[in-house]
């Protein structure tokens, strides 16, 4: 103990990078006491990490006390030189370049916050940790920011240890992640790649809702929504924030979600990773100097992600939860690192808040705008091609994901795109290629280690690899993302991989709610044995992981704004012409789907000739221009091996089976607006 106190050599660090058992890091320096920091995976351990720095410190305290009695007793045997006392903890060490980074970001940050107590239109310091112990070593201080001090007072931060990196810059964010976070790396575009661990998708059936008294009558319960009591909430609640103080620095970010300032809601992100907060400050309304000087959230997320649930506690099936209390305005991320659980957990508040308060419409789809100002409306599932045809170069991009339908008009809801990755390429996806530049981050991907060139195609890791980028880095985006003008056309896609829906429809208000609570698209048959033709997929509003309220209810407002609005709907197929994939059929070219769409928006489509296509009841137009006419009608394409009619019945009776569990909610109108088929057995 006497040579460790009278140690002056050189800063000595030994490192191992962290596996899956993890590492132990040792430091010693002639400026700081000895400290030590266990960094593991293994969620037991990161607790342990604070107690066995604090047994340190206590230790060398104990010696030095020793040391000073020493030093007064008639024996120079024992004497020895007075340890030095310091009131303020070290400056950072140049060859230290963690530290270097928290101390610039503390004497430079661009977003900061003014002092709680009451200095104003002062641009101030960083939050950071004002403690000798704090393992940064930051300059200590007695006075807090407004976010140090609400984080403390809602819940329990300990500002007094963990250093609160408040709506740092993009640029801080890469240092930290790279110095911090395992496995990031810059990739040779200049995005930043992340990992999100064991969890490379949401987590569906872990989602949570807290059932309390002002929001119990109108939540959609079931296998979507399932309940958690106030108590378990707490309890998780409790668990995640005890993870957060147990970190050296913690993330915030501040922004907003939607675009239109009278239904925006502000939101706070709690993080202990760099590339969460990167994610959440590319895909949240990035709000302006004035406005983060006195940020006060609606909502506020706790992301403990690294940190599992417990599994053992009444209502959860996993150790991952992702509970939202909309009584308490939060919510609590545990067991999963994946950074879309807040993007979507942020669309569930809008999807209760907007309806329930507001009387907007929320909607999971894209939106572009014409130059007459004319709106439209794309609702689909994966691989419909929502993105790919909302991004028209002769129309404006408002939006490639979430919307809100107002009284006023239809605006966007976040600030960033989260565009999937896998077999991206110049070619087929040139604004979205172009846009994974510096500030984007990539998720999930693999990448050459030495020319850092990202290999779109491998799925090594995940086939749901991503990129989250700020929206303004597609060029033909309308900034801001609203529009004060009301659709003029709602899209609803489909891929039908069976090649019996037609490649247009026309469809009338209740056929609209059909469809629109169906939400039917099919997937490809896979390499599972036993599998031979495609599997259909419905989710109601196409949306239904995210939905709050009955799926009826956003059908009805939705019914009424086109009803108000004389806006006409449309059915429009992507998928297979011809036949079915199995059976002969060929994917529809993007020509005649981008001509039908153009025809749409020039208006020549509501104008021609309609038919009746069977089974369906679906108005199918005659002609259209630039687009064959037999490929209009599946019955007069159709060329496969299999019985065009025994394929039609098919897909019609997976409809209505579909449909019966909202058979209580819907009108007649709207039942009869559905496929009809014949169920009695065939003599």
């Amino acid at each position: 103990m006497l040579r460790l106190l009278r140690s002056s050599s050189p800063t000595k660090q030994i490192k191992q990078r962290p596996g899956p058992l993890g590492a132990l890091y040792r430091t010693r320096t002639r400026h700081s006491l000895p400290s030590f920091k266990l960094a593991q995976h293994s969620r037991a351990s990161e607790f342990s990490s604070y107690t066995l720095e604090v047994g340190c410190l206590r230790v060398v305290e104990l010696s030095a006390r020793l040391l000073r009695i020493g030093s007064t007793m008639d024996d120079t045997r024992i004497r020895v030189a007075e340890p030095v006392v310091r009131t303020h903890s070290p400056a950072p060490l140049a060859q230290d370049f963690s530290r270097q980074q928290v101390a610039k970001q503390q004497r430079s940050n661009f977003h900061s916050t003014s002092i709680a107590s009451g200095v104003s239109n002062t641009m101030v310091s960083q939050s950071v940790n004002k403690t000798a112990l704090h393992p940064s070593g930051v300059q200590p201080s007695k006075e807090h920011t407004e976010i140090e001090e609400e984080l403390h007072d809602k819940a329990h931060i300990d500002y007094d240890r963990v250093a609160i990196v408040a709506n740092p810059s993009v640029a801080a964010l890469y240092e930290d992640a790279l110095v911090y976070e395992s496995g990031s790396a810059i990739t040779s575009s200049g995005a930043l790649s992340a990992y999100s661990g064991a969890k490379t998708g949401r987590s569906p059936s872990d989602k949570r809702i807290v059932q309390e008294e002002s929001s119990e009558k109108d939540v959609w319960w079931g296998p979507v929504n399932k309940p958690m009591t106030p108590d378990i909430w707490r309890i998780n609640r409790e668990r995640a924030i005890d993870y957060l103080n147990t970190r050296n620095r913690i993330y915030v970010v501040d922004g907003f979600a939607g675009w239109d300032e009278r239904y925006r809601i502000r939101v706070r992100v709690v993080c202990a990773r760099a590339y969460h907060a990167l994610f959440m400050r590319n895909m949240l309304i990035r709000p302006s100097r004035d406005e983060l000087e006195h940020f006060h959230p609606d909502y506020t997320i706790y992301n403990a992600g690294a940190f599992p649930a417990n599994r053992y506690t009444t209502g959860m099936t996993s150790s991952t939860s992702v509970a939202i209390n909309f009584a308490d305005k939060e919510m609590v991320i545990l067991g999963t690192e994946y950074a879309g659980e807040m993007k979507k957990g942020i669309f569930t508040v809008l999807f209760y808040e907007m309806p329930v308060k507001h009387n907007v419409l929320t909607l999971h789809s894209s939106a572009n705008e014409g130059k007459s100002g004319d709106v439209t409306v794309f609702f689909g599932l994966s691989g419909t091609g929502k993105t790919t045809l909302s991004a028209d170069p002769k129309r404006a991009l408002i939006g490639d994901d979430e919307h809100c339908w107002s009284d006023k008009g239809v605006f966007n809801i976040e600030g960033g795109c989260y565009a999937k990755c896998i077999g991206l390429s110049a070619e087929k996806e040139p604004d979205i290629f172009g846009a994974i530049k510096f500030g984007a981050i990539l998720e999930n991907v693999v990448f050459d280690p030495s020319t850092r060139i990202v290999d779109y195609d491998d799925d090594t890791l995940t086939e749901n690899t991503r990129c989250a980028y700020p929206i303004e880095y597609i060029e033909n985006t309308k900034i801001p993302c609203i529009s004060d003008k009301h659709p003029k056309n709602i899209v609803l896609l489909t891929c039908d991989a069976r090649g019996v829906l037609p490649p247009i429809s026309k469809l009338t208000k209740e056929q609209t709610m059909y469809h629109f609570i169906s939400g039917y698209t099919s997937k490809m048959a896979g390499t599972e044995q036993g599998v031979t033709e495609p599997q259909a997929t419905f989710s109601s509003c196409f949306a239904q992981p995210f939905l709050a309220l009955h799926p009826m209810r956003y059908a009805k407002m939705l019914a009424e704004k086109i009803e108000d609005h004389k806006a006409d709907a449309w059915l429009l197929n992507t998928g297979w012409v011809g036949a079915g994939a199995t059976t002969g059929g060929k994917r529809c070219p993007l020509k005649y789907t981008r001509a039908i769409l153009d025809a749409i928006h020039s208006g020549e489509l509501a104008k021609v000739e309609y038919e009746t296509y069977e089974t369906f009841n679906l108005p199918v137009p005659k002609t259209c221009p630039n687009v064959p006419d037999e490929l209009l009608n599946p019955a007069k394409s159709w060329n496969g091996t299999a019985d065009f009619k025994g394929e039609v019945e098919k897909l019609g009776k997976l409809f209505m089976d579909n449909f019966k569990k909202y058979e209580d909610e819907a009108t007649t109108d709207v039942l009869k607006a559905g496929p009809h088929v014949c169920c009695c057995p065939k003599h």
